[in-house]
């Protein structure tokens, strides 16, 4: 009988899949609380002190409201010693050596692990997020990132020995992902050579602080890890640190607006991963309860806590009800507990806050229309839980399917071809990830290229690796993390830094002038006598969509010869010039799809032609700039030379295959970024004029020029080459005219999606400053000289990475 009942009981589990709660000890990360009582302070110089100022805040438990610890508030002095601390350890710990620093690196990494159970129960303790995810993901990832770090530093002598560490690296990261998002962060700046400032997230300093402490046990040298724990006002006091060489932020795109602002014109190198609203795309060939599955981890995985959550489902019609239904019955077997017990899915989110927020955005999107299905069961007593939430019915411009909801929260909408999935998909003002479902692999990979993502996932979603890069287009920032493309995020190259600033450039401006008046009176007084014909007049005009068209201002200005006379006239473009020539390139998006072969071929044709009028151009450059015959001869030849170098890359820059550990494969694939502005500094007017058009060129993207003020007539002369060489319209526009209003405006342009600025300092300043609309992508040289002749400055690989992004296609395999 007995055997009877226990036969009966396991079947009824089986079949109910009911079973009790399985907590996860906690008792070894209270003993480390209680160790820091008294209130945790900042880890500064390999040791924990106190704030300066003696102010503390006290972090509670999201899934109780309880006080968790006392936690330091950073002021502008404890940042200050921060960043002495790693400013003073950086020179040592670069010198220490690529092998020296993969031994640091490796014991990091074994330090995780060693501890990993410990790390594990305090993540979920102080975000909330389930045991399960903390201690199957996010430390063995964490692990991994300081493993495969290691490795390039061992490697970095060799791989990049062109390049250089940034110095002092200032890390913000944000609440969803502490430990992972440190790891992130910390192992490829240390491992390249840089050393760190880390700003945790107010919500969740405990994984860094004991991160930290550890690492010191671990050996790690003093003042190469520092941790200021604090609010945003910590935040904005080392993002204005003048002794910061780079921000990397992790966070919202609202704070993400203001760091680029605060750091315009600073020289700080910038990396900014931001939100994301990701499309989960299923075509009606998918495997329907393999896609259901895909949908729990792309927005119930951290409680939809997740920057490139699968937040908006995109559903083919056909299968439309029949996948809501599965889903559905699927959402209500989602248990949502205690983040200690083993046996849940979800915990709890981070604050009221954001509770707040979210049963907000979910009330809106119903009063809008959408119809609101939540899973059944009651949530736990106290803390900041939300059930597992799905809208059907919402219209692609509600407001649930534009904003970021950053909780368990999915959209539903609808489709019926590919095209218009792909329509779908792109109306969003983010790019971070998405995914594609289809048992076609030929149509899910014909899809992946099509959308504006960082990250494409097929048949799969929420992968991640190190050596895999992450990051987004478009709002959701720019720069990757993880993998080589992360690698170059913490480097410099070599010759840009011994670059030195611009000779004076008012100084030169008042020479220039005073010796064009000189030369105009000489001329007036030798001709009062002589009478001759007029030459004909020419005023060079601007280059759009393959014409040369009038200024809509109609006025022009003087450009002077060297010894001072009048050599010609441009025209002076002004706003709608600028917004004609961005919908000429826009309409010229064929370009980006055309075949690298084409590409290369039209800058070989390009150079064949320049070189045949090399006579007019050297006879011009000599004439404008006052070099010697020789040396403008041979700003033309090397103006051959490098248009012929990059079509040489244009079929030869690609992407590459990572292989991560799993069964699949990530294609890291180089796109081109699209329209993208150029503004040219005056010197070497040709060679760099071409050297910043034909890396973009090359890559496939479509530019608006602002040729160099003072000898603009090169770039008109260069549109005679255009014309006769079989060039789409609206890949190369020409706008002559101001620079720093030009600038400006391309600056504020919302379609223009990247900026280059090369010339006066305060170009660099505006151009980065007024770019936070859309959060553009910046190269500019902070009025630094470039030696345009000079291959190792000017020419290569350091162009065609910032010309392109990565965007990293996961295909998994098998069965």
């Amino acid at each position: 009988m007995s055997n009877n009942n226990s036969g009966s009981s396991v079947a009824r589990y089986f079949d109910t899949m009911d079973y009790g709660p399985a907590p996860e000890s906690d008792t070894d990360a209270r003993e480390w609380l209680a160790r820091h009582a008294e209130g945790f302070g900042h880890f500064i110089d390999g040791r924990f002190t106190p704030a300066s100022e003696g102010a503390h805040f006290d972090t509670a438990e999201p899934a109780t409201g309880q006080r968790l610890a006392r936690i330091a508030q950073g002021s502008a002095k404890d940042v200050d010693a921060a960043v002495a601390a790693a400013r003073a350890a950086q020179p040592g710990w670069h010198a220490l050596g690529g092998h020296g620093r993969a031994r640091h690196l490796y014991a990091l990494a074994r330090m995780v692990q060693r501890h990993a159970r410990l790390l594990a129960v305090v993540e979920a303790l102080d975000n909330g997020k389930p045991i399960r995810e903390t201690r199957d993901l996010d430390v063995p990832l964490a692990a991994r990132h300081f493993y495969h770090h290691a490795g390039w530093a061992q490697l970095q002598e060799r791989e990049f020995a062109d390049q250089v560490p940034l110095g002092v690296v200032g890390q913000i990261i944000p609440w969803n992902f502490p430990l992972l998002m440190l790891a992130w962060k910390i192992a490829p700046a240390l491992a390249l050579g840089n050393t760190v400032v880390l700003k945790p997230a107010e919500f969740t300093p405990l994984s860094a602080l004991l991160f930290a402490e550890l690492a010191a046990q671990a050996g790690l040298p003093r003042g190469v890890l520092n941790v200021v724990t604090g609010d945003g006002a910590t935040g904005a006091a080392l993002v204005a640190h003048e002794g910061v060489d780079k921000i990397a932020f992790t966070g919202s795109t609202e704070v993400g607006r203001l760091i680029r602002t605060a750091t315009a014109g600073t020289g700080k190198s910038l990396t900014l991963e931001l939100g994301g609203k990701s499309p989960f795309i299923v075509f009606d060939d998918a495997d329907i309860d393999a896609a259901v599955e895909g949908v729990v981890d792309a927005i119930w995985f951290n409680q939809g806590q997740v920057c490139c959550a699968g937040s908006r489902l995109l559903l083919q019609e056909g299968v439309a009800d029949d996948f809501i239904a599965r889903l559905k019955c699927r959402m209500q077997t989602l248990r949502v507990g205690p983040p200690l017990d083993k046996a849940i899915d979800m915990g709890s989110l981070i604050d009221p806050t954001q509770l707040e927020r979210v049963r907000s955005l979910v009330a809106t999107g119903v009063r809008e229309g959408a119809s609101c299905y939540q899973a059944p069961g009651a949530l736990p007593p106290g803390g900041n839980f939300f059930p597992p939430t799905l809208l059907t019915g919402v219209q692609p411009a509600s407001t649930v399917a534009t904003e970021e909801i950053f909780g368990p929260v999915l959209v539903t909408m609808t489709f019926r071809t590919p095209d218009e999935a792909v329509v779908l998909a792109n109306n969003t003002r983010y790019g971070l990830a998405a995914s594609v479902w289809s048992e076609t692999i030929g149509l899910a990979l014909g899809i992946a290229p099509q959308l504006q993502a960082g990250v494409v996932w097929v048949n799969a979603t929420n992968l991640f690796d190190a050596g895999v890069g992450f990051g987004g287009y478009r709002e959701s920032g720019y720069g990757r993390e993880g993998g080589r493309e992360g690698c170059y995020e913490y480097l410099k190259p070599r010759a840009w830094a011994q670059r030195k600033p611009r000779p004076d450039a008012v100084a030169a401006a008042a020479v220039a002038a005073v010796a064009a008046v000189a030369a105009n009176e000489a001329a007036d007084t030798k001709s009062e006598s002589a009478l001759a014909l007029p030459a004909i007049d020419r005023t060079a005009k601007l280059f759009i969509g393959g014409k040369q068209v009038r200024p809509d201002g109609e006025l022009s200005r003087s450009v002077f010869a060297a010894n001072g006379q009048a050599a010609g006239e441009v025209g002076v473009g002004n706003r709608k010039d600028i917004r004609n020539a961005v919908a000429a390139a826009r309409a010229a998006a064929g370009w980006s799809s055309a075949t690298p072969h084409r590409r290369a071929q039209a800058l070989y044709y390009l150079a064949e032609n320049l070189s045949a009028r090399a006579g007019e151009f050297t006879a011009r450059i000599s004439s404008l700039t006052g070099v010697a015959a020789k040396a403008a001869q041979a700003e033309v030849d090397a103006s051959v030379s490098r248009l012929f170098a990059y079509g040489a890359w244009a079929d030869k820059y690609e992407g590459t295959v990572h292989v991560p550990p799993l069964r699949g494969v990530a294609l890291a694939t180089v796109e081109a970024i699209g329209v993208v502005g150029v503004v040219c500094p005056d010197e070497a007017p040709l060679l760099s004029f071409v050297s910043l058009l034909a890396p973009l060129m090359a890559m496939g993207n479509r530019t608006v020029i602002v040729p160099g003020e003072k000898h603009a007539l090169v770039a008109t002369d260069f549109y005679q080459v255009l014309d006769t060489s079989d060039l789409p319209a609206g890949v190369i526009n020409l706008v002559t005219g101001p620079a720093a209003s030009l600038a400006r405006t391309l600056a504020e342009h919302d379609d223009v999606d990247a900026l280059w600025v090369f010339g006066a300092k305060e170009l660099s300043r505006d151009a980065e400053r007024l770019s936070v609309g859309n959060l553009k992508r910046t190269l500019v040289d902070h009025g630094l000289a470039t030696d345009w002749h000079d291959a190792a400055s000017a020419e290569g690989a350091v162009f065609l990475r910032h010309a392109t992004q990565v965007k990293n296609i996961w295909i998994p395999y098998g069965e």
